[in-house]
């Protein structure tokens, strides 16, 4: 039902994150990937809520005890708990994840869940850890960054259509206000999610054209 990747231009956009955060927030989206990945491999909805499980309960365990062997998991541990996000603020973000493997359609209640749990929750602790101004709309910028990703890997051209349409507005919001420098990464991120809506779905995007390229330079540079 869904596919993800990432590339190049998200590096850049993480990029402009204070020096002292940016391994933090690369072990933030390496679990968002992780989490993905497990939709994108599971054919069979009971297998993949039994690799989600073992994710809620290894994230939580964060919080009490070593990691395991697993890179991701060392990496949140060494760089995102031991700078004040919880094992288990981590673990409620795979509920986004799950809403999508539990849902028949993926209906405006699997949406909103989505949206809150995976790009709520993913960008609020990104907040926390590459600071910030209050001002920021990282809630926004969340949301409408995971939909309009989810937009861009749906099959069902409809589905599709229907979640793009719901990023619109967040993306928008995010948008529309200049960034503080601390939180630029962010707001790079949902400059990203803004031409990708801009793109027909059916139609592939050029990722890594100068043009999108320098849209992110000047956020850099403007924080808008």
């Amino acid at each position: 039902m869904v596919t993800y990747q990432t590339g190049p231009e998200r590096a850049l956009a993480l990029s402009y994150a204070p020096e002292a955060a940016r391994a933090s927030l690369a072990a933030l989206f390496a679990l968002d990937d992780t989490l993905g990945q497990i939709l994108r491999t599971t054919r069979e909805p009971m297998v993949g809520q039994m690799r989600l499980t073992w994710w809620h309960s290894a994230l939580s365990a964060l919080d009490s005890a070593p990691p395991p062997a697993q890179p991701v998991l060392q990496a949140l541990a060494d760089n995102v708990v031991r700078n004040g996000v919880s094992g288990a603020r981590l673990a409620a973000m795979i509920d986004g994840w799950e809403a999508l493997l539990e849902a028949e359609a993926i209906d405006t209640t699997a949406l909103q869940l989505h949206a809150a749990a995976r790009g709520r929750g993913l960008f609020v602790a990104a907040q926390a850890l590459v600071g910030g101004a209050p001002r920021d709309p990282v809630e926004a910028a969340g949301e409408g960054w995971a939909l309009a990703d989810l937009a861009r890997n749906v099959r069902d051209p409809e589905s599709a259509r229907r979640i793009a349409t719901a990023a619109s507005g967040a993306i928008a919001a995010a948008t529309a206000v200049r960034w503080s420098r601390a939180g630029r990464a962010l707001g790079a991120l949902a400059q990203l999610a803004r031409m990708d809506l801009a793109v027909p779905l059916d139609t592939p995007i050029a990722h890594g054209a100068p043009r999108r390229v320098a849209r992110l330079a000047l956020h850099r540079v403007t924080g808008r």
